[in-house]
């Protein structure tokens, strides 16, 4: 949460800190991608029982938590990811319809699948994914912008590709995007994360961690893998959030 995340040690104030039971990766998960999934689906999703969810990126760090509490809220949940492998972990933590985009053709899944469209989007992948989401709203439905991935490293992804359309598109359906940046909802924070340690104290939660045990040459340890670890997120081979082990009980994550 605080600048220099990539060092063997850091100082924060204790107000930011939060007591957890044991020393282990998986509560990393739930800092920054538990949260924010957490508090951007109670604020801004208004998810009510029976409603069609599309999590973008939902294999991934925060997707898999967007996926799980859908879920919990009693929604059909449907999440886009980049291989068979993904789509199994999907199904895995209660995913109703992952599709496979390397696969198959989302726009064509959605428009057979959901004719009359989808009422939430959690989309974190931006440029032409956004866009899909955008087209795929149901009446009133709901986007939940929560990052772009695709255009973190250029300028693309930032802004939508038909951006003059946009206007229209939303009129049309009555429907509305939002954004969602974590710093902006920190009153909401302490609450967040002691409901979500509760959860997978309970069992009710997985916390998928990406040691990066399957990249071409292992596991993430020490400072010097940190770039290793942020290439293999970019590439999208990631199943969960990626943890990298610094020096032995420190961790730090992506």
């Amino acid at each position: 949460m605080a600048p220099g995340s990539f060092a063997e040690y850091t100082v924060v104030p204790a107000k930011f800190a939060v007591p957890v039971p044991s020393l282990k990766p998986e509560f990393l998960t739930l800092l920054i991608s538990g949260t924010t999934a957490y508090i951007s689906l109670k604020e801004l999703g208004d998810l009510t029982e029976g409603e069609k969810v599309l999590v973008t990126a939902a294999a991934g760090g925060t997707g898999q938590f967007a996926v799980q509490l859908s879920k919990k809220a009693k929604c059909h949940v449907i999440g886009t990811c980049s291989s068979h492998e993904k789509a199994s972990f999907l199904k895995s933590i209660g995913c109703d319809f992952p599709i496979n985009y390397k696969a198959e053709n989302v726009a064509a899944v959605l428009k057979k699948e959901y004719p009359q469209g989808v009422d939430v989007v959690y989309e974190s992948v931006g440029g032409e994914m956004f866009n899909l989401a955008v087209r795929s709203l149901a009446t009133k439905g709901r986007l939940i912008i929560i990052g772009f991935i695709s255009g973190y490293q250029t300028a693309s992804g930032l802004l939508p590709v038909n951006a003059g359309a946009l206007p229209a598109v939303l009129l049309k359906k009555s429907a509305s995007i939002r954004g969602f940046f974590l710093n902006h909802y920190l009153s909401q924070y302490q609450e967040a994360m002691m409901t979500l340690l509760k959860m997978h104290s309970n069992g009710e939660l997985m916390c998928e961690v990406d040691l990066g045990d399957k990249s071409p040459e292992g596991r993430f340890i020490g400072l010097e893998s940190v770039f290793r670890a942020v290439d293999y997120m970019y590439i999208g081979k990631n199943i969960g959030k990626i943890v990298v082990e610094l020096s032995h009980p420190v961790i730090s994550k992506l």
